[in-house]
């Protein structure tokens, strides 16, 4: 079996594990994500059992699995470079939460619940695809009018010098 066919099949493995334990737990019925998030109302607790199991198992394992130099399917880990909290990284996880609540999926629940053909999920991951589409786009041409008044500012420059 060669290497990509290993790291496909173990991909497949975790995900699908993980899609079942998204499943068993109800992390795809918004109805229940809803009452998790409703702490003033009819509180129902039992998803912070289900995250604090996998923040648990996570921070144990994750131990283990670092003291290998390399994953078993992979040259390298693949870690984040930054631990920095900047805007940006504030802005997105505000905006998480907000289309949790808004919505009662994150985008793990809703890709398995696609498994299913849940209406909900259907809505939620093309509403998710086209925010990504157009968060792409715009930083795409936000790129471009930088590159652009950059350029601008670099001709300008260049033109006073001979000037």
């Amino acid at each position: 079996m060669t290497s990509s066919s290993r790291t496909l099949l173990s991909s497949l493995a975790a995900g699908s594990l993980f899609g079942a334990g998204l499943t068993i737990s109800q992390m795809v019925n918004p109805n229940k994500v809803a009452s998790f998030l409703d702490v003033a109302g009819d509180w129902d607790p039992s998803l912070a059992l289900v995250m604090g199991s996998a923040l648990g198992v996570t921070a144990v394992l994750y131990r283990f699995a670092l003291r290998r130099s390399a994953p078993l399917f992979e040259a390298e880990f693949h870690l984040p470079k930054t631990s920095t909290i900047d805007g940006k990284l504030l802005f997105g996880s505000a905006l998480f939460g907000i289309g949790w609540g808004l919505g009662g999926l994150c985008p793990g629940p809703a890709l398995a619940g696609l498994s299913y053909g849940l209406r909900d999920s259907l809505i939620f991951v093309g509403s998710m695809a086209a925010g990504m589409l157009f968060w792409d786009r715009a930083g795409t041409v936000a790129a471009s009018s930088v590159g652009a008044s950059e350029r601008a500012g670099a001709i300008s420059t260049s033109s006073a010098a001979r000037g």
